[in-house]
């Protein structure tokens, strides 16, 4: 392995959360995306992007796919919305989505016992509903960037009773260590390139005509699964028991593992970024990429919403309100 920069072995000791991928890894998606929009999608999301005045992150659309975990610090009820942990011994996609409850109303409001999957259908349907208000349609565009991103990385869709790989510590050499799952969000990411725009370069020179066919295609439930598996064949073939002793000396990485995790990483990355041009062509007017099926999966049909939900959302908008706060400001508002 190479030698790590020095910022990054500062913070290998130290616990990390759960940020899949890291913000290289989440700009370079977004920036493989772009390259596959058409251009009527890429007219749509940039006029989304322009329109929005929140400077949590630069305003471009590589920088809004990492805001979702800068919304989260202040915003914790959306924790749950960046995962979709199967159980690596018995578990199942409905498990680990709280058994996929119906749905309606708003998706930026909640509910927090929700999925990446889930999220990510709920806030691509609002995408394509010509009746999503502006402001829920900014917030659905940014949510996606980075929810595609999300899906993708193994342990976000897996777990061995250890929090995603977060409890389970490996050696990198010498005295360094760093939890499992922040090994394969920031290290692997960062062994690959300098940065997210060389990153997003050389994996897309990768891709040819028959993965675009072959990745453009599926739902984000399909995505989630192919995950768990990545999961289970990749990357806990480190020998971790299951549960969660964060006292448990580190666990030498296996020969051969770094180079593999690298690869794995490398083509998650790409099909998260084939995926999301595919949801944001067919969400924003754009043709479907070739190989494309649509998706069939039980989706619920867009919400129709009253001229006074709107109106209330609005003025919630405009007083900054989000989470439980929002949603009494809504209900009051309704009643009048």
């Amino acid at each position: 392995m190479r030698l790590l920069p020095i910022t990054l072995m500062l913070c290998l000791c130290t616990p990390a959360p759960a940020y899949a991928w890291g913000s290289q890894g989440h700009e370079a998606i977004a920036l493989i995306a772009r390259s596959y929009l058409t251009p009527a999608a890429r007219t749509r999301v940039d006029a989304i992007l322009a329109s929005d005045s929140d400077t949590l992150t630069g305003a471009d659309m590589a920088a809004r796919a990492t805001w979702a975990d800068v919304w989260r610090g202040s915003h914790r009820f959306t924790s749950s919305w960046h995962f979709a942990d199967i159980e690596l011994e018995g578990g199942s996609l409905d498990a680990a989505c709280f058994g996929f409850p119906a749905f309606s109303g708003v998706a930026s409001e909640g509910p927090a016992q929700d999925c990446v999957v889930a999220k990510i259908e709920q806030f691509t349907r609002e995408l394509r509903d010509p009746g999503t208000f502006d402001a829920e349609r900014r917030l659905a565009l940014k949510f996606v960037l980075h929810f595609v991103g999300d899906v993708h990385q193994p342990l976000h869709a897996a777990d061995h009773q250890d929090r995603g790989g977060n409890c389970v510590r490996v050696s990198l050499g010498g005295t360094r260590t760093v939890n499992l799952h922040s090994y394969w969000d920031s290290v692997v990411v960062g062994e690959m390139a300098p940065n997210a725009e060389t990153l997003a370069t050389t994996l897309r020179a990768r891709i040819g005509p028959e993965q675009l066919a072959a990745w453009a295609s599926g739902t984000p439930r399909d995505w989630a699964r192919e995950s768990f598996t990545v999961a289970r064949t990749a990357v806990y073939t480190v020998g971790s028991p299951p549960g969660c002793d964060r006292d448990a000396a580190p666990i030498p990485l296996p020969a051969g593992y770094d180079a593999r995790a690298r690869e794995v990483a490398a083509v998650q990355i790409e099909k998260a970024g084939v995926r999301l041009a595919r949801l944001l062509n067919d969400a924003l007017g754009g043709q479907p990429q070739e190989g494309h099926q649509p998706a069939t999966s039980a989706e619920a049909p867009p919400v129709r919403r009253s001229p006074q939900s709107i109106a209330c959302s609005e003025q919630a908008d405009k007083q900054n309100l989000h989470g439980d706060a929002r949603r009494t400001f809504r209900r009051r508002c309704m009643r009048v």
